[in-house]
């Protein structure tokens, strides 16, 4: 019997097919490489690296303001100094850029509680501060809100139960956490109204499960890191001196 060509490829891919075995992944087996301080210096390459270390030291350690006592995220239930400070610098900042490209004021800041990463100490507050603080690349935006999404953002904030810094708004919950009041600039909420609600760029897209930006009027981007929000504000104030008021309060029964 011959066998023609077509015919020999064939029986030769079905037996090549036969003998071919199923392998399957069985186990993974990794080396745990610890990073510590233990590796020997290499004086070549830190004699290069040193000039450059100072100066950035230096920079980093140059005094921008003086802080009147020691501040931290942890210091209220519903508003903090730190957080209010926080949000007062970003409008105050960015409400002239804002009205300048716009002829509108910023209605409303709102950014999150975590973002806030080092507390402030009391004495001298140096741009170390700022990137402490704020050591993200988070941008401010700004977004055009009607007045259904803000009663979102404020029932966000009131199941948040967090002292996410605010400015242009005043909330009032019983002590169950029942909505009392909720003004913006000390007016009812109107829900024919647009609000220019500013926020960085993190909390624009989600983050925290802030999904009440979107859909949106519109939306402006100021090319403005909020870390550079601190550093110009620090910089322009001798002392700060922020407070827990009441932005965010809870009634006591």
């Amino acid at each position: 019997m011959k066998l023609t060509h077509l015919t020999f490829l064939f029986l030769l891919t079905t037996i090549l097919a036969c003998k071919q075995e199923n392998k399957q992944l069985t186990r993974i087996e990794g080396k745990l490489l610890p990073i510590t301080d233990s590796l020997e210096l290499n004086k070549t390459i830190d004699s290069v690296i040193a000039p450059y270390r100072t100066h950035v030291n230096k920079d980093l350690d140059s005094v921008l303001a003086y802080a009147m006592d020691t501040y931290s995220k942890s210091d209220g239930e519903l508003n903090t100094a730190i957080g209010n400070l926080f949000a007062d610098a970003i409008f105050e900042q960015a409400n002239p850029i804002f009205k300048s490209r716009t002829s509108k004021d910023i209605d409303i800041v709102l950014v999150n509680h975590g973002g806030i990463r080092a507390i402030i100490s009391k004495g001298n507050v140096t741009k170390r501060t700022a990137y402490s603080i704020m050591p993200f690349e988070n941008s401010l935006v700004v977004a055009a809100l009607n007045g259904k999404q803000v009663k979102q953002l404020v029932d966000y904030l009131v199941r948040a139960k967090r002292a996410h810094p605010i400015f242009g708004l005043k909330l009032t919950v019983d002590a169950d956490y029942n909505l009392k009041e909720a003004l913006v600039n000390n007016q009812p909420i109107d829900t024919t109204k647009t609000y220019y609600v500013a926020t960085n760029d993190y909390l624009y897209n989600g983050g925290d499960h802030m999904t009440f930006f979107k859909p949106n009027d519109s939306l402006y981007v100021l090319d403005y890191k909020i870390r550079n929000v601190l550093l110009d504000y620090f910089y322009k104030k001798d002392t700060i001196n922020p407070s827990i008021d009441d932005r965010f309060i809870k009634l006591q029964e």
